[in-house]
This record gives structure tokens, sequence and C-alpha cells, in this order.
């Protein structure tokens, strides 16, 4: 349950900064009046994920008969939601300095066009992270049928993030964004090799891939499924103890680069080193450059 609390979390922050930086714009523009259309955007976005997210829970336990076709199409969900993972990831680590002036630029030019413009800004900003947030849940969350655990987490993700969201705005809470996506990257990359590994499996089962019945290792004795630190790292990163030689192939194969790829110190010029972040109602061109990440700060 950790693996989709972690989820909520992440993707709710990422929504939550979004909307706080359209909001912090607008306050501080003295343009409340456009208040309506952003909260209008924001739930249509998120009506449009939920129903997303039925909608893939529907298609597998409703419209595929066959085991096999239901094996093969949780399959090709994990390896989208891997691919979904990755992307943001990489993209928040590389947009984050640049994203508070590119949203605010945008909605500069929606408030020019009209109350539909800034609705769709918003709407735009937020789906996004609501349709990856579906997809990935419901490969996280696979195997796990009949158990509301994993869903209660991700309401939870999400409700903490939106409380981080909301001190962050009101300027009563301070951290270092920079340090929280790191350590956050850094997890979903390891819940994103473990949801591929599954995704393997189930190509596998399918009879897309052989190779079911070749297990690389079993350590079923040293590693008990029936314990609690084993049913952790399945739950978290699909770690088990008896895994085919193509989900460890897939494992190892995916979390070792990208690891090293992330947490590889990007080239940065020259800047002030205190790196924490503040979004304020009337720091709109400060506090509210959450910018996702760390945002360097004069003494």
């Amino acid at each position: 349950m950790f693996a989709t609390y972690l989820i909520g979390l992440r993707e709710g922050l990422e929504a939550t900064l979004v909307v706080s930086i359209l909001v912090a714009f607008l306050v501080k523009s003295q343009r409340r009046d456009r208040l309506p259309q952003v909260w209008g955007g924001v739930g249509l976005a998120v009506a449009l994920s939920v129903l997303f997210g039925w909608l893939i829970e529907y298609t597998s336990t409703s419209l595929l008969s066959r085991s096999e076709d239901r094996e093969l199409f949780e399959a090709i969900t994990s390896v989208a939601a891997v691919v979904f993972v990755t992307w943001m990831i990489f993209w928040m680590r590389r947009a984050a300095r640049t994203i508070a002036g590119e949203l605010r630029g945008k909605l500069t030019e929606a408030l020019a066009v009209g109350s539909l413009a800034v609705a769709g800004m918003a709407f735009l900003a937020v789906i996004r992270e609501g349709l990856e947030t579906a997809l990935i849940f419901y490969s996280a969350a696979q195997g796990a049928a009949g158990d509301s655990g994993p869903l209660l987490a991700l309401i939870g993700g999400i409700v903490t993030a939106v409380v981080l969201g909301v001190l962050l705005y009101a300027s009563a809470l301070r951290i270092n964004l920079g340090k929280f996506f790191t350590w956050t990257g850094a997890l979903l990359i390891l819940v994103a090799a473990g949801i591929l590994k599954y995704g393997v499996h189930d190509f596998q089962e399918a009879g897309v891939l052989p190779g079911l019945n070749d297990l690389a290792f079993d350590i079923t004795s040293a590693l008990d499924p029936s314990t609690w630190y084993a049913a952790l790292l399945a739950g978290m990163f699909n770690v088990t103890p008896a895994p085919t030689v193509l989900e460890t192939i897939a494992w190892v194969a995916y979390a070792v680069p990208v690891l090293l790829l992330f947490l590889r110190p990007a080239r940065r010029k020259p800047a002030p080193t205190a790196t924490t972040t503040t979004i304020t109602e009337r720091g709109a061109d400060t506090g509210a450059e959450a910018e996702a990440a760390s945002t360097p700060q004069r003494a």
C-alpha cells in the first residue's frame, strides 16, 4: 500500500503545486474573478481522471472474458505505466526550475482570450497528472482485487499532497521540494521496476513471452511470502522470492540504469546555495515559483 500512497502523494503534490501557481498568479494580478474558471477546469480534470480509472478497471474485469486477454491487457497497461512514470520523473527533474514561469505565461495568454481559455488552461495543467495517476495506480494495484487498501492508500496520498499544497500556499510550511522530488522519484523508479516485472509476468501468463516456469532463483525459505516484510517488499517493489528469469532481467535492466541516470548530478550554472521553496499569495513571483523543486533564495 505504501507504493500507491507514494503515487498519490507524488502526483497529487505536482498537481497541487500547479494549481497553487495558477491561483497565486491570479490573486497577485487582481483577477480573482477568474478563479471559478480555474476551479472548474480542475474539477473537470479530476472527474475525467476518475472516469478513466474506472474505464480501465471495467475493461479488465467486464469486457475481457478470457483470462489470457486480461493478462495481456494488464501487461500492456503495466508497460504504459512504466513509460509514464519514467517520463514524468525526468520531466519534473528537467522542467522544475521553469515550470512556474511557463504556467504564468500561458495563463496570461489565456486571460487575454477569455473564461473558457482560463478553464482550459487549468484543465490541461491537471489532467495529465490525473490520467497518469489512474494508469499507474491500476498497474501498481494489480493482484489486490477485492482489497480496498490500495485505493485508500492512494486517496491518503492525494489528501496529504493537498494539505501540503495548502500549507505551502499559506506559507505555513517550508520544505525542500528538490530533495522531496529526488527521494520520491528514486522510490518511484523502484516501484516502476516492480510494475515492469509484473508486466513481464503477465506477458508470460498470456503466452506472449516464454519462460513462465524458468525461475531465476527461489529463496522462499529465506523470504517467506506469508511474512509481513515479504508482503511489504512485494507490495512496494514487486520483489518476490521466486521470480522468473525474464522478470529478473527486466527489473534489473530497468532499475539500475534509470536510477543511475536520475541520480546523476545535473549540470548547473553557479547559483546561490539556499534551496527552500515557499508558495505565498503575495509572492507569485517568488514563493509561487515553487517550481516543483528547489528554488534558490538569497539569505
